[in-house]
C-alpha cells in the first residue's frame, strides 16, 4: 500500500515538474518568436529562389506534419502556387517519386521523438538529388549531410515548437507572393471573406 502511494506521488511530482518547464518555455516564447522574425532577410532570399517554382512540397513528421499542412496552405492562399504538406514517414508510398533536383522541398526537422526518423526521410530525399530547405532547431544546422540551406529556430518544448516552426513558412509565403506581384495585404484572389491573414 505504501509503495503504490509513493508511485502516485512520484507521478504527480513528475507531472508538476513538466508543467513547470512548460510554463518557463511559454514565458520565453515571445522572445523566441522575435528571434524567428529576425530571420526575415534570410527567408526573403529563399523566397527569391522559390518564387518561380511551379510546386513546393513541405514535409514533416509528428507535430511538424500539422505545421507542414498549415505552411502549404498559406503558400497556396497567398502565392497561388501548388504546395502540398506531406507526412515524411509516407515518402515511400508515392511522394518520393516527385523528388528530383528541380522540385522545391521544405523539410521540418526539429528535436522531438521522431528526429532520427526525420533524418532518414532527409537522406531519402537527398539520395534522389533533392535539395530541401531545412527548418531545424538551433545547433542542428551542421549535422545534416546534404548541402542544404537551413533556417534555425530556437529549441523549445514539443508543444510549442510548432508555433516557432510555422513563422518561417508564413514569412516565406508572404515574400513569394510579393515577388510574384500579388496583393497580399488587400484581399487575396478567390478566397472567402472569412480567411484573414
Amino acid at each position: 500500500m505504501v509503495w503504490s502511494n509513493i508511485g502516485c506521488q512520484l507521478a504527480i511530482i513528475d507531472e508538476r515538474t513538466r508543467m513547470w518547464w512548460r510554463c518557463q518555455d511559454i514565458r520565453l516564447c515571445l522572445d523566441q518568436i522575435r528571434q524567428v522574425l529576425e530571420l526575415d532577410s534570410k527567408i526573403r532570399k529563399l523566397a527569391q529562389m522559390l518564387y518561380n517554382k511551379r510546386s513546393i512540397l513541405v514535409m514533416g513528421r509528428g507535430s511538424n506534419y500539422a505545421t507542414c499542412l498549415e505552411g502549404a496552405l498559406k503558400i497556396k492562399e497567398l502565392t497561388y502556387l501548388h504546395a502540398e504538406g506531406i507526412l515524411s514517414g509516407e515518402l515511400k508510398h508515392g511522394p518520393l517519386a516527385l523528388v528530383d533536383s528541380e522540385i522545391a522541398i521544405i523539410m521540418l526537422i526539429t528535436r522531438d521523438g521522431l528526429f532520427n526518423k526525420s533524418l532518414n526521410a532527409l537522406h531519402e530525399v537527398c539520395a534522389r538529388r533533392g535539395n530541401p530547405i531545412l527548418i531545424c532547431t538551433e545547433g542542428d544546422e551542421d549535422i545534416f549531410n546534404c548541402k542544404n540551406t537551413t533556417i534555425a529556430i530556437p529549441n523549445t518544448v514539443d508543444c510549442l515548437q510548432s508555433i516557432l516552426a510555422v513563422i518561417p513558412l508564413q514569412l516565406l509565403a508572404f515574400h513569394i507572393a510579393v515577388l510574384r506581384g500579388l496583393d497580399v495585404i488587400g484581399s487575396p484572389y478567390h478566397l472567402a471573406d472569412g480567411v484573414v491573414l
